[in-house]
Order: C-alpha cells, then sequence, then structure tokens
C-alpha cells in the first residue's frame, strides 16, 4: 500500500550514487608468473607497517590543568543551563496551575445580577 519511493534528479549532474551500498571492493588480484621469462620489471610490494596498538598522550602540567579547567568549565555550563531548564518549567507549572485556580473560581461563582 505505502511504498517508498526514489526522488528522481530531473537535471541528472553525471554523477551516479548506487542505491544499495555494497561491501568494500576485493584487492586486486596479483597475477604470478615467472619473472625470467617476461620482460616486464617486477617490484616488490612496499611493506605496510603495524598499526599502533595503544598510543599514549603526554600532557606537560599547563596542559593537564588545561583539560581540568576545562573539563570543569563545561560542567558548571551544563549545569547551569540543566538548572535554568528546570526553573522555567517550574515556573511554568506555577503559572498554569494559578491560571486554572482563577478559572475556577470565575466559573463556579459566577456574579449574581
Amino acid at each position: 500500500m505505502i511504498r517508498p519511493r526514489v526522488p528522481v534528479n530531473p537535471l541528472p549532474t553525471g554523477i551516479v550514487t548506487p542505491l544499495i551500498t555494497t561491501a568494500a571492493p576485493a584487492r586486486a588480484s596479483v597475477e604470478q608468473h615467472n619473472a625470467a621469462a617476461c620482460a616486464c620489471q617486477h617490484s616488490a610490494p612496499a611493506p605496510v607497517a603495524p598499526a599502533a596498538s595503544g598510543a599514549a598522550v603526554r600532557l606537560s602540567p599547563a596542559g593537564v590543568l588545561a583539560v581540568v579547567g576545562g573539563g570543569a568549565a563545561v560542567v558548571l555550563v551544563v549545569g547551569a543551563v540543566l538548572v535554568s531548564l528546570l526553573l522555567a518549567v517550574a515556573i511554568t507549572g506555577a503559572s498554569v496551575a494559578v491560571c486554572a485556580v482563577v478559572l475556577r473560581s470565575l466559573l463556579n461563582n459566577p456574579p449574581r445580577r
């Protein structure tokens, strides 16, 4: 009944994006043959460096103070924002309650003429 529709660009840009993503392309296969029998020049593949496991970050004392100060500032700002939001909700709730009480008193005790 409800089918998703793929939007069609009325002015093609020449860039083709596939609708379905595929897995990473397979590595190009290296053809193995006898180097002495052919005239092409072969080069050894470049060695791949192993990934660093657990790179340590070294901070100077000034850097540590900057990180601690920045973290404290973030905590203070986030706390102030949350407290102000809570205060706004409390003030809104109190004003709605006062309006409800006033409306109830007006509707329950109509002026007698």
